[in-house]
């Protein structure tokens, strides 16, 4: 039940739009290409790299940062010199989120200069008390656990009465640990628990297909309260 939550947060990519835009691969092929520039390597030597540190940092940037010294305001420009005109504006969304009761927030690993084109394009600029970037963040980024208690403690919030969409599924396991609700957006971003029954689900409270579609549940979920 979602009755006690007092704060409704957001990620922002694959999940206030839909990863069918594929506006996140052309932030991929970037990444991509910012390192075979900076390693002077191949293709896929630059993709081992990349995906190395996003599994073993959260994200690729502070992976680069340790080990080469990157300067992440170089290297976010670049990666998000993107067309954002891929993802479609989304009118109805904001008019579903400004019925929730309580703050509205977003919660992302990207930049706010990115995330603010995003949510310009998506209708949605109006729609955040605030958002929480990957600067906010001193470069620590989800999954990792100061990142959620960093988020909490710069907004005031308490995770026990918080609500968190992502989509992917292990950005979820510390915002469940915390005592936060947690909203899994399964819309093929990622191999998580509904490609592979043997993953925990324990962490997950709810499973939606896109985010227009859980915000029309939780609307009527609260008005049936």
């Amino acid at each position: 039940m979602v009755a006690h939550i007092d704060t409704w947060i957001f990620d922002l990519d694959n999940t206030l739009y839909p990863a069918s835009s594929s506006l996140f691969p052309q932030i991929d092929a970037r990444m991509g290409s910012y390192i075979q520039r900076l390693l002077g390597c191949d293709a896929d030597e630059a993709w081992r790299v990349q995906k190395g540190f996003f599994h073993s940092h959260g994200m690729t940037l502070p992976g680069l940062m340790a080990a080469h010294g990157v300067d992440p305001h170089d290297f976010l420009a670049y990666v998000h010199d993107v067309d954002i005109d891929v993802v479609q504006p989304h009118p109805d969304l904001g008019l579903m989120l400004a019925r929730l009761p309580g703050r509205k927030l977003v919660f992302t690993n990207a930049d706010a200069p990115y995330a603010t084109r995003v949510l310009a394009r998506l209708g949605l600029s109006e729609s955040f008390e605030a958002m929480h970037d990957i600067h906010a963040l001193g470069y620590v980024p989800k999954p990792q656990a100061a990142a959620y208690a960093h988020f909490c403690e710069a907004h005031g919030v308490d995770p026990t009465r918080a609500l968190f969409v992502e989509d992917m599924a292990r950005n979820l396991v510390p915002a469940k640990a915390i005592g936060m609700t947690t909203v899994w957006i399964d819309n093929g971003s990622e191999q998580g628990p509904a490609k592979d029954p043997g993953i925990d689900r324990a962490h997950i409270d709810y499973i939606a297909h896109d985010v227009g579609q859980f915000l029309a549940m939780t609307l009527a979920l609260l008005e049936d309260q």
